[in-house]
């Protein structure tokens, strides 16, 4: 069944345009109450506990969930901004049924998008997601409670306290990041609180930017998937190390010394080696997406890591990991899933981990980090309007082709992305030009189809 509300990660778009209105807000709220009460029918008074970024339409989509709950007879539990990944801690650590984090990730600010996480802190089964969906178009006035068993809503107001005490727990008791001069970039967003505190009280020497949510400029040209000018105020401030969160901060992107950007494929495979090192990375394997560089596969196998592979999205990577038994995974993009300490990407917990090791080893973050050279690899984005273009005939052949160019030593991927309607083409190889052609070659065909060319 095809979803019409759910993407990848929840519902996304543009705030104040479908399905990202307050009233499909409400419908929705009110539709997962409907299967919540299905899947937990203990007789007591189901509770949900609401997060959010630091978008100016956060607001909106709180309120009106927080109705649309309410109604329903649900107690409301609101915790304001707060990472996504506090939202899945919350969620067991106040024993809710339901958490929702209203966040457009590492979006501009004009969008916005909610993620339902279960009872358990893991995000909600595709089932799960699609019986929500049956019940969003439905009239449920006749499913309303009696004015009597109506919920309410509350704020709790040290949820950000508890979050911090739950990721330095994630450390060794007394450890100290003292001396280690550290800039972190929180994105405008969620972690504007949380990064720089619990940098402090761990004794780090520690700066912030992007930490000015004015709810328009999350995310902009601040955070992981804008770190220039991170790099420049590293190497310019002569830190440590730097690091940058994305909006809701469950992607963790490093800068070292240099100014040189590390992605989450080689933070992955620093975490994995020193895993290995002192016996905690279970059955020697790591799970990561099909888009994680050869560069990353090729060195953990020189370390005897095996590297399991899923679909794009850190849902995907999660899933792997609880059916195999794993407890590190991540996505190139910088989602890091430590799963002896967490459900879901945490970047702020990933933050804590790399800095441990840094301070441990003595080292520079630029020799910590030397472990694998990545392969060239070329990602491109075409827009296919309202065609298929990977049904048809001449872009088959033209990626077979593309394949068969590349060999045994590279790689072609190309899929449709789950949140717009583009293609994305992506190849790797040891030679960055022949790669680049080849990807161009392949967009031309998909082009030329799209345009009538």
């Amino acid at each position: 069944m095809t979803k019409k509300y759910f993407g990848t990660d929840g519902i996304r778009g543009t705030a104040n345009s479908f399905p990202m209105t307050a009233d499909v807000a409400l419908k929705v709220a009110m539709a997962a109450s409907i299967v919540l009460k299905g899947v937990r029918n203990g007789g007591h008074q189901n509770r949900v506990v609401i997060g959010k970024d630091t978008r100016l339409s956060g607001y909106m989509i709180e309120q009106a969930m927080a109705a649309g709950f309410t109604a329903m007879g649900l107690e409301v539990i609101l915790v304001g901004p707060i990472p996504t990944p506090g939202i899945a801690m919350l969620t067991r650590s106040l024993r809710a049924d339901m958490g929702v984090m209203i966040s457009a990730s590492h979006n501009p600010f004009q969008d916005n998008g909610i993620k339902f996480f279960g009872a358990d802190g893991y995000k909600l089964s595709d089932d799960l997601e699609l019986k929500i969906e049956a019940h969003i178009d439905q009239d449920l006035s006749d499913r309303l409670p009696a004015p009597d068993q109506v919920g309410q809503a509350k704020r709790l107001d040290d949820a950000t306290g508890r979050y911090i005490e739950y990721l330095k727990r994630s450390l060794p008791r007394g450890k100290s990041l003292e001396g280690l001069k550290v800039l972190v970039d929180c994105a405008h967003g969620a972690a504007y609180k949380v990064a720089p505190q619990i940098l402090w009280e761990l004794e780090a020497d520690v700066v912030a930017i992007g930490n000015k949510p004015n709810g328009r400029n999350i995310n902009d040209g601040f955070g992981a998937t804008a770190t220039q000018n991170l790099q420049e105020a590293v190497v310019d401030n002569d830190f440590d190390i730097g690091l940058a969160l994305d909006g809701d901060a469950d992607r963790l992107i490093v800068v070292d010394e240099t100014g040189t950007r590390i992605d989450g494929d080689q933070i992955m495979a620093l975490l994995a080696v020193e895993s290995q090192k002192s016996g905690h990375l279970k059955k020697d394997t790591i799970v990561s997406t099909v888009m994680s560089n050869l560069g990353l596969e090729t060195f953990l196998e020189s370390q005897n890591i095996q590297l399991q592979r899923t679909p794009v999205g850190d849902r995907y990577v999660v899933e792997a990991m609880r059916e195999g038994g794993y407890n590190l995974g991540g996505e190139q993009s910088g989602h890091l899933v430590l799963s002896d300490f967490g459900t879901t990407g945490d970047g702020v917990l990933a933050a804590l981990q790399v800095l441990s090791i840094l301070k441990d080893s003595q080292r520079k973050a630029s020799d910590l980090f030397s472990l694998f050279t990545p392969l060239p690899q070329i990602l491109k984005n075409v827009r296919y309007g309202d065609l298929k273009p990977l049904e048809h005939e001449d872009v088959l052949s033209s990626i077979e082709k593309a394949e068969h160019k590349l060999g045994t030593t590279g790689r072609m991927l190309v899929r449709l992305s789950g949140t717009e309607p583009v293609i994305r083409v992506m190849a790797e190889g040891e030679d960055q030009k022949f790669v680049e052609s080849v990807v161009n070659d392949v967009c031309d065909v998909i082009e030329k189809l799209s345009t009538g060319r």
